[in-house]
């Protein structure tokens, strides 16, 4: 069987396969894998071969995608592929697929493939360019952990998929990665703090960033200049609505992260746009920022909170005692509801997160220590290990605490410096249903044990063993690995404007 074109242009396309262009910033890379969609037909196979890529790579790939699409036994598979009027037909096939046919197999891939076949060729690169610009591609995308490497260099972060089992390098606008803390990920943004305490949206996948409101816009927080008008120092605050627990302090530019920044959360809403949830010290208390904002909006008389989502208009706070908070942020007049009251574990915990389930109730999960050792002998590190979780049900619109859960079947949950997740594990087959996925998130962490190392795995629910997510260990402690779902969209925040 004759493949679509000379050994020359097979090597060139095969290559192009296998090696996106340096602009997408991914420096490693592996084949593509063509998906396709439900509707597709024995004629859209048969164009498939008309590529100048070898039979038998195109092959391979095939059979690794159709199984899944048209639901058929990778031997039916292996006998349509060796049918003869069929190799005869493809032979003769058109050399290009139309864009729509293309578009709609793109819309399959997820964010590494997809841009390994937007580089193909020009035809690919016009597909691809059209599905991102109509909006079109919105493929769940499998979870991938971030994290900086010394070897890796100032400005680069290390992208690790779930899917793919192994590590792409992205380069990243300044100030570079690695000196800055990493506080939040969700929508596919990471919130940062760069060395003067100030707060970032950076897009890891697109390259963007945009600047958030002003850190000495935060409650506990007051700007002091020198003699010629330039910011020195900060003063930090150490109060509540309800209480003073010291006096204030003044803090270098880069000292102030140390002290005040714990977690943040991007949300996309219908009314505001985008909102961003911060969780900062003392006490870990609330602020907030929408788009169009140039301050942070604080969110008193509680503290202690541990974890938000955002759902309809309402931002849900979770505290560390086990209360949920709803923040109703669609009135110009801000309010809140309690929605649950303290619940005190038995066991020791680590934190608490509030997680959106599939099925459309709330998930309170609590994070409980196996070992701790917070007094450790000298010259030894302090550490902790997440032992198991304990997850409750909880109807928001109730308040009532519907059960305890002891097994989440095939979902799987993420937590961590990210928005807390729970996921449909048929929907993301490099997941493992049952397990949770957690990265570090202690507040300790965050406020100076930076060098320490991290609480990082992955915990069977089912008999709460635990593995490593790799080994051996190649991420820096700081500043803290965190799970982000790419995401190629513009991020057209209109902060500070």
């Amino acid at each position: 069987m004759k493949s679509g074109g000379t050994p020359e242009n097979n090597r060139r396309i095969a290559e192009a396969a296998y090696f996106p262009p340096t602009s997408l910033g991914l420096c490693k890379s592996s084949k593509i894998d063509f998906a396709y969609t439900e509707a597709c037909s024995l004629a859209w196979t048969m164009s498939l071969w008309s590529l100048a890529i070898h039979p038998a790579y195109l092959c391979s790939l095939v059979l690794r995608a159709l199984p899944r699409l048209l639901r058929l036994t990778p031997s039916s598979l292996k006998k349509l592929c060796k049918h003869p009027p069929l190799i005869k037909t493809m032979e003769g096939a058109s050399p290009e697929l139309p864009q729509d046919i293309l578009m709609g197999i793109f819309a399959t891939l997820e964010i590494p493939d997809l841009l390994r076949a937007g580089s193909v060729c020009s035809s690919w690169r016009s597909a691809y360019s059209r599905l991102r610009s109509l909006g079109h591609y919105t493929r769940p995308q499998t979870p991938c952990l971030l994290y900086t490497s010394e070897s890796a260099g100032e400005s680069v972060a290390c992208l690790y998929s779930l899917a793919e089992k192994r590590t792409y390098k992205l380069a990243l606008p300044g100030p570079p990665i690695r000196n800055r803390h990493l506080i939040g990920s969700s929508q596919g943004l990471l919130v940062t703090v760069d060395d003067r305490s100030e707060m970032h949206l950076v897009n890891p996948i697109t390259g963007e960033q945009i600047n958030l409101p002003s850190v000495i816009t935060v409650e506990h927080v007051k700007p002091i200049y020198n003699d010629s008008g330039a910011l020195h120092q900060y003063e930090y605050s150490y109060h509540s609505a309800k209480m003073v627990y010291g006096p204030p302090s003044i803090l270098a530019l880069g000292e102030l992260r140390n002290k005040l920044h714990h977690k943040a959360f991007v949300f996309s809403d219908t009314c505001n746009g985008y909102i961003v949830a911060l969780i900062h010290n003392p006490a870990s208390q609330l602020s907030v920022a929408r788009a169009g904002d140039d301050s942070w909006i604080w969110l008193p008389p509680y503290t202690n909170y541990d974890d938000c989502i955002y759902k309809n208009g309402l931002l849900y706070a979770v505290t560390s005692f086990g209360q949920i908070h709803a923040f109703d942020l669609s009135s110009p007049v801000l309010t809140m509801k309690m929605i649950t009251q303290e619940l005190e574990p038995e066991d020791r915990f680590l934190n608490t997160y509030i997680v959106q389930a599939p099925w459309g109730n709330l998930l309170q999960v609590w994070r409980l220590c196996e070992h701790c050792d917070l007094e450790p002998e000298p010259g030894a590190s302090v550490f902790w290990s997440t032992g198991k979780l304990k997850i409750y049900e909880v109807d928001a619109s109730s308040g009532e605490k519907i059960k305890k859960i002891s097994c989440l079947r095939d979902h799987v949950l993420f937590l961590g410096h990210n928005q807390s997740l729970c996921l449909t594990a048929q929907d993301y087959p490099a997941l493992k249903g049952n397990h949770a996925y957690f990265t570090d998130d202690s507040v300790l962490w965050t406020r100076g044990l930076k060098n320490n190392p991290r609480d990082m795995g992955i915990l069977d629910l089912g008999n709460n063993s635990r593995e490593e997510l790799f080994s051996p260990q190649l991420w820096s402690n700081c500043p803290a690995p965190v799970w982000i779902t790419p995401n190629l969209r513009k991020m057209n925040l209109a902060f500070n404007e």
